[in-house]
């Protein structure tokens, strides 16, 4: 997704953008602090390039055969360094009213997107299993969509947040025997799923930067919520997604 919104150094006027991926580039963010997590042992390392492409934990001997990404997203080095930086003047940006706003604005523009990409997916595949599945995960985004919507409109207009009490998601028993789906519609529907899981996953840690960034008690609450909901909707599509390459059967509705 590369919905953007701008935001303002208070420091020295520059600006920036807000995006699914944060506000820095997690290679930026390491290079910044010259440091990164482990995934392997949890402690942190100074960055040491063994290649183009490897890096090594100096406690472990881990391996990140990708980039610096293969340490730490950029969302979990922000809330481990609970700040953001200017890429300008190099200072700590103050998260505001202001910020809220246009963090929701990205949101409200993400779920959107989402509840297209599953109306189209439950409009290409052929199985009823998969196409109920598509169909709830779009109605379900679209719960998103309109609740972050009245959420803009209250904090705009009275500067309030509103409460969130989450949205449900229920397997409906399809009637219909599933069938064995075989070359390339398999294909599509895998690729399908497999953007999705994509897109759920920056979305789950999207909501979970918000919540650590958003002050207001309520804010911190929806954005945890919001976050599990995307957790959940990417493990469902994990289990569709293991069950295709398996088995060439859909799961949905067990």
């Amino acid at each position: 997704m590369s919905n953007k919104e701008t935001y303002t150094c208070h420091h020295c006027g520059a600006e920036a953008e807000i995006t699914l991926d944060g506000f820095e580039k997690v290679e930026d963010v390491v290079r910044r602090t010259k440091k990164g997590i482990c995934k392997a042992c949890g402690k942190e390392v100074e960055i040491e390039p063994l290649s183009d492409r490897v890096f090594v934990c100096q406690n472990c001997r881990a391996e990140a055969d990708l980039t610096l990404e293969g340490f730490e997203s950029v969302q979990e080095v922000l809330m481990r360094e609970k700040g953001l930086r200017c890429k300008v003047c190099g200072k700590e940006i103050f998260w505001s009213h202001r910020e809220d706003i246009k963090a929701v604005k990205v949101a409200i523009e993400a779920e959107r997107e989402a509840y297209q990409n599953y109306s189209r997916a439950a409009k290409r595949t052929k199985d009823p299993r998969g196409k109920d599945m598509f169909q709830q995960l779009a109605e379900f985004e679209m719960n998103h969509y309109q609740k972050l919507k009245a959420l803009l409109k209250s904090l705009e207009e009275q500067g309030e947040w509103l409460l969130y009490d989450g949205t449900s998601l229920k397997k409906r028993k399809i009637p219909l025997k599933p069938e064995r789906i075989t070359g390339q519609e398999q294909l599509t529907d895998m690729d399908a799923l497999k953007i999705a899981i994509r897109e759920e996953r920056k979305a789950r840690a999207y909501y979970q930067f918000l919540s650590e960034v958003t002050k207001d008690p309520r804010g911190k609450d929806m954005y945890k919520r919001l976050a599990n909901e995307e957790e959940l909707h990417e493990k469902i599509l994990n289990d569709q997604y293991y069950s295709l390459h398996n088995t060439g059967i859909w799961s949905w509705g067990d």
